[in-house]
Order: structure tokens, then C-alpha cells, then sequence
């Protein structure tokens, strides 16, 4: 499994905005194409400001591939992107594996990393 970790950083003042359209114009698209999703989340006043940071994982980089080929030949995601990403100053990605001791699918059974 690999997990597709991606930081988006926005105008300021434009957070809540791209929140909004994502919710609205690109999720649907994601969890339909991509469909793991493994969080959404926005810094706080601490570090780095006006971020979110998306992670999805995969079985491989094929997968990966295939899955985000399919999601750029939605006409839906090109308009999410038309609306979002003027809102962006700017975009990394990196592309994380898991460790030998940890497994997303069995998040749930490993007590030592839930509450």
C-alpha cells in the first residue's frame, strides 16, 4: 500500500472558500474515483497557515495511476478544478509506504495507535 499525501496551500482568506468548493465539486469526484480516502485536514494557528492536507491511499503506483487517469477524464473534475485552484498559491505531493508494522486496513485492531 502506498499513500498519496498531498498539501495544498491557499490565498489567504480563500481557505474557507476552497473548503467550500471542494465539499462540494471535487469530493464527490474523489470518493468515487479514488475512493480511499485516508483524511482531510486544515492547519491551525500553529506552523504553516492556510493549508490543508489530503492523503489517499492505493495499492501501488499502478493503481495510483489508473485511478487519477480516470479522475482527469471526469468533465466534473475539470470544473471543480476551474473554480479551485485559483485559490491555491501552492501544491506539493509526496508519496508515502507504510511501514512493516502498520496497516491502514487494520487501524481499527491495532490498540496500540487507537483510542
Amino acid at each position: 500500500m502506498i499513500v498519496d499525501h498531498r498539501t495544498y496551500t491557499c490565498h489567504p482568506g480563500k481557505l474557507n472558500d476552497f473548503l467550500a468548493i471542494y465539499q462540494e465539486k471535487g469530493l464527490p469526484v474523489q470518493l468515487r474515483t479514488l475512493e480511499r480516502m485516508v483524511g482531510w485536514y486544515t492547519s491551525m494557528d500553529i506552523g504553516p497557515l492556510n493549508q490543508v492536507v489530503h492523503m489517499w491511499a492505493f495499492d501501488d503506483l499502478a493503481d495510483r495511476a489508473a485511478r487519477r487517469a480516470k479522475m482527469g477524464a471526469d468533465p466534473e473534475w475539470a470544473v471543480y478544478l476551474k473554480a479551485a485552484t485559483p485559490l491555491l498559491i501552492n501544491m506539493e505531493n509526496k508519496i508515502l509506504s507504510a511501514t512493516s508494522f502498520f496497516d491502514l486496513d487494520k487501524l481499527s485492531e491495532n490498540a496500540p495507535y487507537s483510542k
